[in-house]
């Protein structure tokens, strides 16, 4: 009988409707994720106004949600190395739509922060589950750019966070706003039909007709009498302990302080850039303009990089990001030429948020499939550490009266940390250059 390896398969396949509908439903899924978490910062001065809390009680709800995703990430993502992926995407999409919705019915920020606590669990926890499918459905040669493209949803989610709060929040308050974030459950009907579990989690449950199911969808010549090779039995032991094994425990630290750093940039930017911008001499119309620049750099950065990750490696697309993002940071605060600060603040979205989008591609192919969904719910985890103290310390700086360029240079730092973290990955240890070493050996026998 023949023998059919599905990852193989599915490496060398080509796009379709398969991977289209795929790739939808997953990037609605992500884009809802950025709309949720940005449409905060757009509501806040109408919570002050109209439950008379101070800042710091406005910047305490946002780091506790931030805190609710880095649990979720966590924990659903180890979660579905053991139950599947299809079922915490499903579960985690429902728990956060509900939420989000229900934190418009809010009556006073205690139970306001408890339901963005919990939708901030579904949040965390739904992000490395679909980095996982998509990693394993995309064919091997446009995986990271399908991927990243995927990502490309947050920084939409993003600016329609911000269109719509621009449109709505004056003409009917901060509640509708936020009952929006309930579109998702509309979607769960489709989600369910036309997002696949995990192939290598059907086979290790012993579900081959499943598996052969899922696979005659991405190649229809699988036909007649073979069988699946099943994937090695995962050794026993506790999930993210197994990071840390085979060589990988160096890698493992330096993924997640180069994450850390990632979402440093990432939430000093988001949180603190209009103020920044203004710090520098800008208005306040000129300052906002920046926000959305930034998540367009993101998105460009995203799209014409990804294919490069593919080609190059990731060494030497995303250390030069990094570094480009710290150049781009330490020179905004001197320029007063209006086109300059735009293409700088394009190329800062592109080293922070576009690195982050081009980095869950990354990790996720460095980790063997079983602990993918553990390997980047940890690393996301630690990186929104980076999220709960950055808004803080960016805070601090600017509590401190310092010049605008002490405060960009700062910030600059953690690209700088992130870029040095990366170039200590040590490739020849992740799946990725296994994977391409076996190739090799093939081809010359």
């Amino acid at each position: 009988m023949k023998m059919i390896n599905p990852m193989n398969v599915i490496d060398s396949s080509r796009i379709q409707s398969f991977h289209v509908w795929l790739v939808i439903w997953l990037f609605l899924i992500i884009m809802f994720d950025g709309y949720d978490v940005v449409v905060y910062g757009a509501i806040i001065p109408s919570l002050t106004a109209e439950w008379g809390i101070s800042g710091l009680t406005a910047g305490a709800i946002g780091s506790y949600t931030v805190l609710g995703t880095a649990v979720g990430g966590f924990l659903f993502g180890m979660l579905a190395d053991k139950v599947g992926r299809k079922k915490i995407i499903v579960f985690t999409v429902i728990l956060f739509s509900v939420f989000s919705t229900l934190s418009g019915f809010a009556t006073g920020p205690i139970m306001f922060t408890i339901f963005r606590v919990l939708a901030g669990l579904g949040l965390g926890g739904v992000m490395p589950n679909v980095i996982a499918l998509a990693t394993e459905y995309a064919p091997k040669h446009i995986r990271t750019t399908l991927v990243s493209f995927i990502f490309c949803g947050y920084s939409i989610g993003a600016i329609l966070a911000s269109l719509t709060s621009r449109s709505l929040l004056p003409e009917v308050g901060w509640e509708p706003v936020l009952w929006l974030g309930g579109i998702p459950l509309l979607f769960i009907p489709f989600i369910i039909k036309d997002i696949p579990e995990s192939v290598d989690f059907l086979l290790r449950k012993g579900k081959d007709a499943e598996a052969r199911a899922v696979l005659s969808k991405i190649d229809s010549t699988l036909t007649g009498d073979f069988k699946l090779v099943t994937p090695a039995l995962k050794k026993e032991g506790i999930a993210i302990f197994k990071l840390f094994e085979d060589k990988r425990a160096f890698s493992t630290l330096m993924f997640w302080l180069s994450c850390f750093s990632a979402f440093v940039l990432i939430y000093s930017m988001n949180t603190w850039l209009p103020s920044l911008m203004m710090e520098a001499g800008y208005d306040l119309s000129s300052s906002l303009m920046f926000t959305a620049v930034m998540q367009v750099g993101a998105i460009l950065g995203t799209v014409i990089f990804g294919p490069l990750v593919d080609r190059l490696g990731f060494k030497k697309v995303l250390v030069p990001l990094f570094f480009g993002g710290a150049i781009s940071l330490s020179f905004i605060g001197l320029t007063t030429s209006m086109f300059i600060a735009f293409v700088l603040i394009a190329i800062i979205g592109a080293a922070s948020v576009g690195v982050q989008n081009l980095f869950n591609a990354v990790v996720s192919q460095y980790y063997p499939a079983e602990m993918r969904a553990t390997a980047i719910g940890s690393t996301m985890a630690v990186g929104r550490i980076g999220g709960i103290v950055a808004p803080t310390f960016i805070g601090v700086l600017l509590s401190m009266g310092l010049q605008p360029q002490f405060n960009f240079t700062a910030i600059a730092s953690a690209a700088v940390l992130g870029a040095f973290a990366l170039l200590f990955v040590q490739v020849k240890h992740g799946e990725t250059k296994k994977a391409t070493e076996h190739e090799s050996s093939e081809n010359i026998a």
